[in-house]
């Protein structure tokens, strides 16, 4: 039986001139990718993984027929690049995205630092990733850092431009959170996507606006609050300390969740607002948000995260309710005040 429950219903974006179907939802490989720790000394993993689970819910992902699996080369050092590589061998008609830009760490140790952005720094990053990945090219590789200052930033595009003559990959983008620094990647026409955060509780409308100008496709990153529209969490709730949302300020995004690892009860108040109208037509909460999300631009590819088979089947199952009603997006903005 063909389980895929792609519906017409959600737009399915493609990627740059050469018709590469993104489908309507990825998967996120940050979470299995283990612990790692920032050179200040804060986790930026989401704490221990198992990894047969791990390949498990990868292959739960192709069999529901989704097809983008977005990671990066810090996401555990490495290791989730290698383990998307190793389980999506031989499964051709899947596409991986992945990022540059941070060191993997120069000793040998645990530890991401510095900014690692220069043509020649970009170029040996592509090939590793590569040599992880087990793949002769990137489709997606987007450049990690957030922000860069104009010139290093055109350096950088020129680069990438390069490297897609050549054949190593074949789009790219830029996964930051500053509207300006997309914009200026989307003027040169040669930008295929943008990364940013995004769900149902914080809207970014400039971004939107960019993608459907500039025709990029909208990677969605934190489709779910960093977990947080699971609805699984609540003031009582204890993060583990290698978690990074129990750290949330160390990556200066996001406060869902406060330092003692437990929900942030203003959030949990604007999420409870919200149940009926998210689980309407009988949604998960996690269903609804990413609904949300495909309401809200045709060009929103949301990227959840996972670590287990059953929350790729939960993510996957939304597609089969589709976009929320747009009386429901007007609803959600009066409720929050927006």
């Amino acid at each position: 039986m063909n389980e895929n429950p792609q519906v017409n219903a959600i737009p399915v974006h493609r990627l740059g001139t050469d018709g590469l179907v993104l489908g309507a939802m990825g998967l996120g490989c940050w979470a299995i990718g283990g612990p790692v720790t920032h050179d200040d000394g804060h986790t930026i993993g989401w704490g221990a993984v198992d990894d047969a689970e791990s390949v498990r819910a990868i292959q739960r992902g192709v069999e529901l027929g989704v097809t983008l699996f977005d990671t990066a080369n810090v996401y555990g050092r490495g290791h989730s690049e290698q383990l998307v590589g190793s389980t999506l061998k031989g499964h051709d008609e899947t596409l991986i995205a992945t990022k540059f830009g941070f060191s993997m760490g120069d000793e040998g140790d645990d530890n991401v630092d510095g900014i690692r952005v220069t043509p020649g720094e970009i170029r040996s990053a592509c090939e590793a990733s590569l040599r992880r990945l087990g793949r002769d090219h990137i489709d997606l590789y987007q450049l990690h850092v957030g922000g860069l200052p104009d010139a290093a930033a055109d350096e950088a595009a020129g680069a990438l431009e390069v490297l897609q003559r050549e054949g190593l990959i074949r789009h790219f983008g830029w996964s930051s959170d500053v509207p300006a620094q997309a914009a200026r990647w989307a003027a040169r026409g040669t930008c295929a996507a943008v990364q940013f955060a995004c769900n149902v509780l914080e809207d970014k409308p400039e971004f939107f606006a960019l993608c459907e100008g500039a025709s990029m496709a909208a990677l969605i990153r934190s489709p779910l609050a960093s977990g947080f529209l699971s609805g699984k969490y609540g003031v009582d709730s204890r993060l583990p300390a290698d978690d990074w949302r129990a750290q949330a300020t160390s990556l200066g995004w996001g406060d869902m969740f406060r330092p003692d690892g437990s929900a942030e009860p203003k959030w949990l108040s604007k999420l409870d607002a919200l149940r009926e109208i998210l689980t309407d037509g009988g949604r998960s909460l996690v269903q609804g948000a990413l609904g949300w999300l495909w309401a809200r631009s045709p060009t929103a590819v949301p990227i959840p995260g996972f670590k287990t088979p059953a929350q790729v089947e939960e993510d996957v199952g939304a597609v089969r309710f589709g976009p929320l009603p747009a009386e429901h997006l007007g609803r959600i903005n009066e409720i929050l005040g927006r």
